[in-house]
């Protein structure tokens, strides 16, 4: 992952940006339409409102939302087992599918509300918790996952194309990615991606018009899978109240797939903003993108969508392509409702070559090829939460990935910092000082045991803990064997300078401890504050 220097926002790199990024949309929207089980038009509703919703109203100006695979495949059971139930009285499909559709338009407003509660609340901030490692994690995978995505393409009714449209098929991806290179390097006038995108376009369609059929376009994606659709073209999503029983049950039956889909949402969408700060050395408002995401969410809802969230590889062309402004984000949107309203013939003939080519840059652009030179030369902890991350990314979910990543790194953490107790020891007013330093917690407590001479100490013990702190039960604990030891011998042990936090976790504990505290290290022995 390259940086990108910034770039003063200009309106002209915007609308071509978005251009490109509209055309993009289209195929994947359509896909994860089919993954949710909803008709193509359900995708590229969402695609469009996510779209122009997050642009005006988000927190990352230049950042994609719409239709994604992560929202996908989370309302697809909820999608499925509608139907199945609903058939299962005897009503037909198509009437099943409509009340399944009401389940599913509820659910991404549902995710909305919350999405927006997130917001409000100012919990965006917790994205700073996470690890650059994890980023790293996260970035690598996901560019594995648009790597991946792009199989299917290549595929007819689960086979592989026969060898001629195969090897056509990869040489208009190579002239794609050809043209998505070296351009550049005569001219930044107009975005690479869109001209390879119209070159190879061109080229298809005259391929075609002499050989029927030999490049594969994206009208025959969509029939791949489906075909009873002869074409993507829509009018404008209408207005209505999502057709749910609103009872109780109902409620309990949707809610847990919104709040996955809403923290799974977020966490896609907060990441790609970091991605995007750092990309353009800029850094955008977390709250408010939480905020412009729900509020896209309720919209789709009300408007016949399947919600959605940021996209990483569509933002990853807008960036390249000199996307900087909303009016890109704006742009990309409006340009794919008019694609849907009137020209989805011209996108229709648009060979999946041009657009697979696009995303394989998205993935070279994408992946951070400098994690690969970092073996041997950052601790094995920070490589083994990349490789982690990566792999769950891969193989999970991005949710479950980036969780998973934080909780290793925090664990690591604690372990490399706190499993080392160091104290100062010395003697005054004929007691035994230990003067701490370091947390003491789970992963210290062998250290701090091992601080202690049980037979050669004083009558009189002090642990001062001026440069320490109690964090946990097995803090307290290690305490109390201190306390039991010093006591075989007839000794007695003191705290000294517990901060206050400390001391209340020790009188939330008095029925388990039993332990001195004192305020001043010069008073010969101080009353049991802890007597039971």
């Amino acid at each position: 992952m390259d940086l990108i220097i910034k770039k003063p926002r200009n309106f002209k790199n915007d609308i071509l940006s978005g251009t490109t990024v509209a055309l993009a949309l289209v195929p994947e929207a359509i896909a994860f339409a089919f993954v949710a089980g909803v008709n193509p038009k359900v995708g590229l509703y969402a695609a469009f409102m996510m779209g122009l919703i997050t642009a005006i109203f988000g927190g990352r100006p230049g950042m994609i939302s719409g239709a994604t695979g992560a929202v996908a495949v989370i309302f697809a059971p909820l999608v499925a087992k509608v139907v199945n139930d609903t058939m299962a009285t005897g009503v037909g499909f198509e009437a099943a599918m409509n009340n399944a559709l009401g389940y599913l338009f509820a659910a991404v407003i549902m995710m909305g509300l919350l999405q927006i509660a997130f917001g409000l609340l100012k919990f965006g901030k917790f994205i700073r918790l996470v690890p650059h490692p994890v980023m790293l994690g996260f970035v690598n995978g996901l560019a594995i996952i648009i790597f991946k995505a792009q199989f299917p393409q290549f595929t007819v009714g689960g086979h592989l194309l026969e060898m001629a449209p195969l090897l056509l098929m990869i040489a208009l991806i190579a002239l794609t990615m050809a043209i998505s290179i070296f351009l550049p390097k005569l001219t930044k006038s107009v975005p690479a991606t869109l001209v390879g995108i119209i070159v190879v376009s061109v080229i298809g369609h005259f391929i075609n018009q002499m050989y029927p059929g030999l490049v594969r376009t994206v009208l025959d994606f969509v029939q791949d899978r489906d075909p009873n659709i002869q074409t993507i073209a829509a009018g404008l999503p209408q207005f209505g109240i999502p057709s749910m029983p609103f009872s109780l049950e109902a409620l309990k039956m949707i809610f847990p797939f919104a709040a996955i889909a809403a923290a799974v949402g977020l966490i896609e969408s907060l990441m790609t903003l970091t991605l995007v700060d750092e990309l353009t050395e800029t850094r955008g408002k977390g709250n408010k993108e939480c905020i412009g995401q729900g509020l896209a969410n309720v919209v789709n809802g009300f408007f016949g969508g399947m919600g959605g969230c940021a996209m990483i590889g569509q933002s990853m062309i807008n960036i390249r392509g000199g996307g900087r402004g909303r009016t890109s984000g704006i742009s990309a949107a409006i340009i794919l409702l008019f694609f849907v309203l009137f020209g989805a013939s011209f996108i229709e003939k648009i060979p999946l070559a041009a657009l697979v080519g696009v995303m394989f840059m998205v993935v070279i652009g994408t992946f951070e090829w400098s994690s690969l030179r970092l073996f041997n030369k950052i601790p094995k902890s920070d490589m083994f939460v990349i490789i982690l991350v990566s792999v769950v990314t891969v193989f999970a979910d991005l949710a479950i990935a980036v969780f998973v990543g934080i909780i290793v790194s925090a664990l690591v953490f604690a372990w490399e910092h706190g499993k080392v107790m160091r104290a100062n020891k010395s003697v005054q007013n004929n007691m035994t000082v230990y003067e701490l330093d370091g947390p003491l917690f789970f992963g210290s407590i062998t250290s701090f045991k091992d601080l202690f001479n049980y037979k050669e100490d004083l009558e009189h013990i002090v642990i001062d803990f001026k440069n320490s702190r109690i964090w946990d039960h097995s803090g307290l604990e290690a305490l109390q064997n201190v306390a039991d030891k010093y006591d075989q011998y007839n000794k007695k042990l003191h705290l000294l300078n517990l901060s206050g936090d400390c001391e209340l976790l020790l009188k939330k504990a008095k029925n388990i401890v039993e332990l001195n505290v004192i305020k001043n290290v010069d008073w010969h022995i101080a009353d049991d504050e802890l007597d039971s």
